[in-house]
């Protein structure tokens, strides 16, 4: 299997954990990986300027390793993304965790 088709499955597997391990339900964003694919919604997710509502569930049932963002910064999927989206997930996640620390 090669790498965009793993990542592919690995987008529908967080859709499916996050759905039943945190009843997040992100139709739309199981939608655009069924459309589009996996590596293309994320690229989709991470071009945005804000955070997903999924990032923002997830981080309130303490699942940040269900979020396309830690996704991305797996090592096996390095080459998909350029180095500015890696950055951009990582902020995101950085981000949502100093908020966690908050709170």
């Amino acid at each position: 299997m090669d790498r965009g088709t793993q990542f592919d499955e690995c987008m529908l597997d967080i859709y499916r954990r996050a759905k039943d391990e945190c009843d997040c339900v992100a139709t739309r964003f199981l939608q655009m990986v069924v459309e589009r694919g996996g590596v293309e919604a994320a690229h989709d997710l991470l071009a945005s300027s804000e955070w997903s509502d999924g990032l923002t569930k997830l981080w309130e049932c303490g699942r940040l390793d269900l979020t396309v963002e830690t996704l991305v910064l797996r090592e096996e999927f390095e080459p998909l993304f350029s180095e500015e989206e890696r950055v951009v997930a990582r902020r995101r996640l950085d981000e949502v965790s100093e908020q966690s620390a908050e709170r």
